[in-house]
């Protein structure tokens, strides 16, 4: 599998990604029902920011890497 995803996808995948995690992993009242799903999505971004790759962009065809 090739890699389809560029520095600044990556970067800002892996903030985001990280940002939810925090979010799911802090006590603030009132965000009990929003912590797991929160806590999925983070992992999934950080995984595809680490890895390169995007299963969504596949179909698509699409691709932020820069070209050579």
């Amino acid at each position: 599998m090739a890699k389809n995803m560029g520095g600044t996808d990556r970067i800002i995948r892996a903030v985001v990604g990280a940002g939810l995690i925090y979010y799911a992993m802090s006590n603030l009242p009132g965000a009990d029902s929003w912590m797991v799903p929160a806590g999925l999505v983070g992992f999934i971004l950080i995984l595809t920011a680490i890895f390169a790759r995007c299963p969504a962009y596949m179909p698509f065809g699409i691709s932020t890497c820069k070209t050579k």
